[in-house]
C-alpha cells in the first residue's frame, strides 16, 4: 500500500488562515447584526458573501485568491471543518426537542410539513419550466431541471432554523419545537425526491435505488428511537456517574457523527443522521454537554454559515434576464413556503400567529439549499447562473426569517409547558443568566396570572 503524502505546509497555512479570517468575519458581522436588533446568524451568512467573489473578489482579487485559492482540495478541507460543526449543531438542537410533545402533535407536524413542502415544490416546478434555457445544465432536460428547482425551493434548513431558534431563545417554545420537527420532515422528503432526480440525471430511472432510499429514510427515526436511544442512554448514564463525567462529551460527538456517517452511507444526507442521533441522545446530561454546545454555537456553526456564501457570485445578476428570473424565483420561494406552512398549520387548527410564525421559521433554506445547488452543479443539472440564483434564495430567506419569526412570536403567548421546558434549555446554556430576548419575555397571560 502506497503511503499517502502528508498535508503540505502551504496547504496547512492556507487552511489556518482561512479559518481565522472566516471566523473573525462571521463573529464581527454577527455582532454588528446584533447591534441592529438582528440575530448573529444574519451577519454570519453575509460574511461569506462579502469574502467571496461578489465583493472581495472584485475589490481586492489578489487578496481573495491568496486567502481562498481556486483549489478544490483546499476548499474541501475548509468545507469538512464546517460540516463537522453543522452536524454537531443539528444533533445538539435535536437533543433539545421535547419528543413527548411532538408525539402528541404528530398530526400538526405532518400537516405543516406537507403544506410547506408541496406548495413550494409545485411553484418551483412551474417556474422551472419557463425560465431561460441558459439556466438548464448540460445534463438536464427541461423536466429534470424544473423538478430539481422545485426540490430546492421546497426544503428548509435545519441548521439555520436550529441556530435561529437558539439565538432567539425559542427552542423551548411550542412553535420552535414544531418548526424544527417540520423542517426535518421537509428535508427528509426533499432528499428522497433529490435521490430519485440524481439517479435520473446520471444513470436514468432506477426503481431499486429509489426503493432502498425510501426504506432507509422510513426506518431512520424508529431505529434511532427504539434501538440506539436505550443503548446510548445506558452508556451516557455510566459515563456521567463515573470519575470522569466529561466523557459524556466525546460520547455525544461520536453518536452524532456516527449517525451522520450511517445515513451518508445509505445515500441519505448526513444532516438527517445527525438529527436522528440527536433524538437518540435526548436532553439528558445537558449541563455536562453545555461546553460542547458553546463551542459549536459560537465557533463551528458561524464558520460553516460563512463558508456557505463563499461560492456566491452576485455579479451574474447584472444580466437582465438572470436578474428578473432570480427575483421571480425568490418571490415564489418566499410566498410558497410562507403560504404553504400557514395553510397547513391552519388546517390542523393552530392559531393564526402560530401559523404565521411557522411560515416565517420554515422559510429559511440556508445551507441545505446551498448543498442541493452544489449537487445540481456537479451533476450538470444547473449552470453558474441557476446555481447563483438558488444560493441567493438560500441566503435571502435565511436572513429574513429571524426578524419575521421574532415579530410573529411576540404575539404568541407562552404556556406553562413551555416554561417547564425552558428549565432544560437553561441547563444546556452555561450563560443562562443572560437577559431574555423580547420574544422570550413573559406573555400577557403569564403576567396577569402572576398578579
Amino acid at each position: 500500500m502506497a503511503q499517502v503524502p502528508l498535508l503540505g505546509g502551504d496547504s496547512l497555512m492556507t487552511l489556518l488562515l482561512q479559518v481565522a479570517v472566516v471566523v473573525t468575519a462571521a463573529l464581527v458581522l454577527g455582532r454588528i447584526a446584533q447591534r441592529f436588533g438582528l440575530p448573529a446568524i444574519v451577519g454570519e451568512l453575509t460574511a461569506g458573501v462579502l469574502l467571496g467573489p461578489s465583493l472581495l473578489g472584485k475589490v481586492a482579487p489578489a487578496v481573495q485568491q491568496y486567502v481562498f485559492p481556486p483549489d478544490a482540495s483546499q476548499q474541501h478541507m475548509l468545507d469538512a471543518i464546517g460540516q463537522i460543526g453543522i452536524l454537531l449543531l443539528v444533533g445538539l438542537s435535536a437533543a433539545q426537542l421535547d419528543t413527548g410533545f411532538l408525539r402528541r402533535r404528530a398530526k400538526v407536524v405532518g400537516g405543516v410539513a406537507t403544506g410547506a413542502f408541496v406548495l413550494p415544490l409545485v411553484l418551483g416546478v412551474g417556474i422551472g419550466l419557463v425560465v431561460p434555457e441558459s439556466f438548464h445544465g448540460p445534463q438536464a432536460s427541461p423536466g429534470v431541471f424544473a423538478a430539481f428547482l422545485g426540490v430546492a425551493l421546497s426544503v428548509s434548513a435545519i441548521p439555520v432554523i436550529a441556530k435561529t431558534l437558539a439565538e432567539l431563545k425559542l427552542l423551548h417554545r411550542n412553535v420552535g419545537q414544531l418548526t424544527l420537527a417540520s423542517g426535518a420532515l421537509d428535508d427528509a422528503l426533499g432528499w428522497l425526491v433529490l435521490s430519485g432526480l440524481s439517479a435520473v440525471a446520471t444513470v436514468g430511472l432506477r426503481a431499486d435505488r429509489l426503493a432502498l432510499t425510501i426504506v432507509a429514510a422510513a426506518a431512520l427515526v424508529p431505529v434511532a428511537w427504539f434501538v440506539v436511544r436505550p443503548i446510548a442512554g445506558r452508556i451516557l448514564d455510566r459515563l456521567a456517574t463515573s470519575e470522569h463525567p466529561a466523557g459524556v462529551i466525546p460520547a455525544a460527538v461520536i453518536l452524532i457523527i456516527g449517525g451522520a456517517a450511517a445515513t451518508q452511507a445509505m445515500h441519505l444526507e448526513a444532516v438527517l443522521g445527525a438529527f436522528a442521533a440527536g433524538l437518540a441522545l435526548g436532553g439528558s446530561h445537558a449541563r455536562l454537554l453545555a461546553p460542547l454546545r458553546t463551542v459549536v454555537f459560537s465557533v463551528l456553526a458561524p464558520l460553516f454559515l460563512a463558508t456557505a456564501g463563499l461560492r456566491v457570485d452576485l455579479t451574474v445578476l447584472a444580466r437582465a434576464d438572470v436578474f428578473w428570473a432570480a427575483m421571480a424565483i425568490l418571490a415564489l420561494a418566499i410566498v410558497g413556503k410562507f403560504v404553504g406552512a400557514y395553510v397547513g398549520a391552519r388546517l390542523v387548527r393552530l392559531e393564526r400567529w402560530e401559523a404565521l410564525a411557522l411560515g416565517a421559521g420554515l422559510n429559511a433554506r440556508g445551507a441545505v439549499e446551498i448543498v442541493i445547488a452544489m449537487i445540481g452543479l456537479s451533476l450538470g443539472v444547473l449552470t453558474t447562473e441557476s446555481y447563483t440564483v438558488i444560493v441567493l434564495v438560500a441566503v435571502v430567506t435565511s436572513v429574513i426569517a429571524p426578524p419575521l419569526l421574532r415579530a410573529t412570536m411576540a404575539r404568541v403567548d407562552a404556556t406553562a409547558e413551555e416554561e417547564s421546558r425552558r428549565e432544560l434549555d437553561e441547563e444546556w446554556d452555561p450563560n443562562a443568566a443572560a437577559p431574555r430576548s423580547v420574544v422570550d419575555a413573559p406573555s400577557k397571560t403569564d403576567r396577569s396570572e402572576n398578579q
